[in-house]
């Protein structure tokens, strides 16, 4: 579904990633670990057309996206839901959810896939009045999620979904994702909680200093000396 081949990027003069290459299968969990600053975000950002690949190439379901504007590669079926969150803190619920459907296509069934979101997170329908600022941060990440799945991508990327939840909500929320892999959305996971990425990642890739350094099925590198050692503290 989706492959990056051999792509460079930087940040002005300053290089980002190196030679960096990876492949999502249809309806795959894939996870991409690595320490802060390693790239993870920055890799994201060349997949969706936020940072253009100085060199190298990106594919979607055949045909090359590394050139196209964002909106552009949405409309193709790619959804990223970024760190932090990003919501309009002064917007409701909904209205911050009906943001994710701009794409024209997605407007069109808006209101069945509102209805799946909710069914999917139903706290965010009984608070679909309230503004974004004043839900608590679990609330807000399932927002986040919903406002990514409201443009009804093929592929959904996550990056750190579980940052700063509570051990509950983590569990919540990895659980979400293997539930929309298990309704046909693929998914790639950049992901600090490395132990619970691995375990519902069919494959992962580890990126360190901008380069991938490690690969294998999710299970698998769980066993890693250097996955061990860099990751899990063992």
């Amino acid at each position: 579904m989706l492959e990056v081949n051999n792509i460079d990027t930087f940040y002005g003069k300053a290089q980002a990633l190196w030679d960096v290459s990876l492949r999502v299968d249809e309806a795959e969990i894939v996870a991409l670990i690595g320490a802060n600053g390693a790239g993870k975000t920055t890799l994201l950002n060349t997949v969706c057309g936020l940072l253009p690949p100085a060199s190298g190439s990106v594919e979607f379901l055949g045909q090359r996206i590394d050139g196209l504007a964002p909106h552009s590669i949405v409309e193709l079926g790619i959804s990223h839901i970024p760190e932090g969150r990003r919501l309009f803190p002064h917007m409701s619920v909904s209205e911050n959810l009906e943001m994710g459907a701009y794409v024209h296509e997605a407007w069109k069934r808006k209101e069945e896939t509102l209805r799946q979101v909710y069914e999917m997170f139903p706290i965010l329908q009984e608070r679909q009045g309230q503004l974004a600022r004043t839900l608590s941060g679990g609330e807000q990440q399932m927002v986040a999620m919903g406002r990514g799945l409201m443009s009804r991508p093929r592929l959904c990327m996550f990056d750190e979904p579980s940052y700063g939840l509570a051990p509950l909500l983590v569990a919540e929320i990895f659980r979400i994702i293997q539930g929309l892999r298990d309704h046909g959305i693929t998914i790639l996971l950049v992901e600090q909680s490395v132990r619970q990425s691995l375990e519902i990642a069919d494959r992962a890739y580890v990126l360190e200093n901008g380069r991938i350094v490690l690969e294998g099925d999710g299970k698998s590198l769980l066993k890693e000396e250097l996955i061990k050692k860099a990751y899990l503290g063992l």
